[in-house]
């Protein structure tokens, strides 16, 4: 089972203005092949299919794809709000007449207009839906970690080429984050392989051969060491993990660490009433109604 914490995992910077077609690229990044809803969907199912985890021996490997796959629940959430933060003012409160959601009719993504309200959908960056075929959960482990080793490669390369179709602070802060964690994440991966296997697949990063510093928002974390940190998402659980995630960090700037805990992270951003798009479609009077019923004073 899961906890929820009602904060994202690091602060974002307020929009200064709308940029639907950011946001439309930024789609990918959440619901693409290599986006977010894979990870965690990839990792989820790995760690619900996971066999013989009471063996001592087999117990780290299933205890790291669990931890990991719960962060990325919180990357979905960082992504989408990075989403809904790019919409924000893309519409005008007028009467329907009046063309208040114009802008949507040339937008890129029209589907952020017309069926969510300007937010964030499960899809990717053209507007197909994300789909359980990405997931893959063979059941060997060697074959599983290998996998997800491949897939936060993939995850890297997409955020890098996001990254550099859009200069929006906003996008570029969630990249840089997720640059850093992703990196995290492939580099346990190929620490797991290498206990498995002998195999050093983790000398093979970063893939693409670009390091992260390349990126300022991304060079913001690494100065704070977050590239050498492993959050363990449990109140008592997925102890294991500190027999992969340990040693000298392949940046060779300290130690690899087990934090207990999620990051302190940010607060969630308010999303502003959007009339024109009905939502939430409530008024006046039902606020009165409401608050009456919920017995909140107005």
């Amino acid at each position: 089972m899961w906890l929820r914490i009602d904060r994202l995992q690091i602060e974002m910077p307020k929009p200064k203005e709308p940029d639907p077609d950011a946001a439309a690229a930024v789609q990918e990044l959440l619901g693409g092949r290599f986006g977010e809803m894979s990870t965690l969907m990839n990792y989820t199912y790995q760690s619900f299919n996971f066999r013989a985890h009471n063996n001592a021996v087999i117990k780290p490997f299933r205890d790291l794809i669990a931890n990991i796959a719960t962060e990325e629940l919180g990357h979905i959430e960082l992504v989408a709000a990075t989403v809904n933060l790019l919409l924000q003012g893309s519409t005008k409160t007028l009467p329907p007449d009046k063309k208040p959601l114009e802008r949507g009719k040339s937008a890129r993504n029209t589907f952020h207009f017309i069926n969510t309200a300007i937010s964030s959908f499960v899809g990717d960056s053209m507007g197909s839906f994300w789909h359980g075929g990405y997931v893959f959960s063979s059941g060997n482990l060697t074959l599983d970690l290998l996998h997800n080793f491949f897939l936060e490669c993939g995850a890297r390369l997409a955020k890098i080429r996001v990254y550099e179709m859009t200069d929006n602070p906003v996008a570029r802060e969630m990249i840089g984050y997720l640059l850093v964690r992703g990196g995290v994440h492939a580099t346990a991966y190929g620490k797991a392989l290498e206990a498995v296997t002998g195999v050093e697949v983790w000398k093979m990063l970063p893939i693409p051969k670009i390091e992260n510093t390349e990126f300022p928002e991304a060079k913001k974390y690494m100065d704070q060491g977050v590239h050498r940190k492993l959050y363990r998402f449990s109140q008592q659980d997925y102890k294991d993990i500190e027999r992969i995630w340990k040693g000298l960090a392949p940046s060779g700037d300290g130690n690899l660490e087990v934090v207990e805990g999620p990051p302190a992270g940010g607060s969630i951003p308010v999303l502003p009433d959007v009339p024109e798009e009905f939502a939430p479609g409530l008024y006046k009077d039902d606020f009165e109604r409401i608050a009456k019923k919920l017995g909140i004073s107005l």
